[in-house]
């Protein structure tokens, strides 16, 4: 159960007061955890971005073998203060960070240690800008795409599931959880036969997936519409990426409050809990190895879908 790691970490961010400090004080009574924050300024404020370890009993960080996984929290920010009170949907990605982390640190606690380390990242920030989108609201960041990527995408992070509330749109009219295609390199693969094992295992339905555009998986600041930013680790790794969209029926904006829902973010953490489980000992796959490389050989590389395009015009 993670449920009551979701809602441990709701209570903790649902505040004007919290930063980065406030995160890693919820792991002190996990000797084996490492949490470091650090404050970054931006344009338009600071943010704390947060980077935990949860090592592996045969980690790499400890000179082990087995895979490192990675999770991040996607977001602009958990709060819109002062124009908005409380703790706004966009904030839901950071929650689900940081719970999958509380969750996984009490396993360990509890004697269930992964085979391989486990990095989970995101940034807190209970007072970003708001910014316009269609069709309706965002939450904007103080500091731009590039630096959050720059933060919370590590190099050490050999598949990455990209947590984020995805209600802002008309696409996927599901109150739940659903997970992207897999992107790698600029492709778009097909989505991965064992997360939608996962999926169906620990939602107890029918997977639920969401489509995503060539544009989706460019960087920010291309002049092109992204459904939001939950992709963009993908600008910034070769390392396969998955979206996990926390998701609504109905168009949600980013910056709205009392519009977090406990028990789907609480989903969004036993999903991604479990395929760190099976990812880091081995028994996993974002993407197909052999059909990567074949396509590739086909077609070649993609990794201009990486950059903001300028190579394309020399």
């Amino acid at each position: 159960m993670s449920l009551k790691q979701t809602m441990t970490v709701f209570e903790t961010m649902d505040s004007a007061y919290v930063n980065g400090e406030t995160i890693k004080e919820l792991f002190t009574a996990y000797s084996g955890v490492s949490v470091t924050v650090q404050t970054v300024a931006g344009a338009e404020g600071s943010t704390d971005f947060v980077k935990i370890v949860v090592p592996g009993k045969n980690g790499k960080s400890t000179g082990g073998s087995a895979r490192t996984f990675g999770i991040i929290g996607r977001l602009g920010g958990i709060g819109a203060r002062p124009s908005r009170i409380g703790m706004v949907s966009d904030a839901d990605g950071a929650v689900a960070a940081i719970a999958c982390a509380l969750k996984l640190a009490e396993m360990q606690k509890n004697g269930d240690v992964l085979d391989g380390d486990v990095i989970i990242s995101t940034h807190i920030c209970p007072n970003a800008p708001t910014q316009p989108h269609e069709p309706v609201d965002f939450m904007g960041s103080p500091v731009d795409i590039l630096t959050m990527n720059r933060y919370e995408v590590i190099d050490e992070m050999e598949a990455i599931l990209s947590i984020d509330t995805t209600k802002g749109n008309r696409i996927v009219n599901h109150k739940g959880i659903a997970i992207s295609p897999t992107v790698k390199e600029g492709y778009i693969l097909r989505i991965s036969e064992d997360l939608l094992r996962i999926m169906e295992m620990t939602t107890g339905q029918l997977p639920v997936t969401f489509p995503i555009t060539q544009q989706d998986i460019t960087p920010y600041g291309n002049d092109l519409f992204h459904i939001n930013s939950i992709l963009q680790p993908a600008v910034a790794t070769d390392a396969p990426v998955v979206g996990v969209a926390i998701t609504a029926q109905t168009a949600v904006p980013g910056c709205g409050t009392g519009a977090s829902h406990e028990t789907d973010i609480a989903l969004a953490v036993k999903f991604a809990v479990e395929v760190a489980k099976e990812y880091t000992n081995g028994t996993t796959s974002f993407y197909d190895e052999q059909e990567f490389a074949h396509i590739n050989r086909r077609y070649g590389s993609m990794k201009i879908f990486q950059t903001m395009g300028v190579e394309a015009h020399n």
